[in-house]
């Protein structure tokens, strides 16, 4: 098993999180139950996955889990390009969580290509 709590993908993810409420709060009302409840299902599922991976009992597990939680930061990804494209938000506004985004794909993939 692995803490996660020590790892610093599951530490930016987590601060991630906190990044997307701020911005989700932008969206209209009208989006509450549809866009801003996907966008942030797709956020806290992140270090969610991640955290329940650590704690499996093998890496093979793990890796699976980080599969997950990687597929979900290209939903988050997505689901904030859609809001862009809405005009509910700026690309100005997301540049910082799209660079965090990235950042975490790329400690990810290393971090799984580590594990046996």
């Amino acid at each position: 098993m692995h803490n996660y709590k020590e790892m610093k993908i599951w530490q930016k993810a987590r601060k991630q999180v906190k990044a997307v409420y701020k911005i989700s709060r932008k969206l209209p009302k009208e989006e509450l139950y549809g866009l801003t409840s996907q966008i942030r299902r797709a956020a806290v599922s992140i270090p969610a996955n991640i955290a329940e991976g650590a704690g499996r009992g093998t890496d093979r597990d793990f890796r699976h889990f980080l599969d997950i939680a990687r597929g979900s930061l290209f939903e988050l990804d997505t689901l904030l390009i859609l809001s862009c494209d809405l005009e509910y938000v700026t690309e100005e506004e997301l540049n910082p969580v799209f660079d965090s985004i990235n950042e975490i794909i790329k400690m990810m993939i290393s971090f799984q290509s580590r594990l046996v």
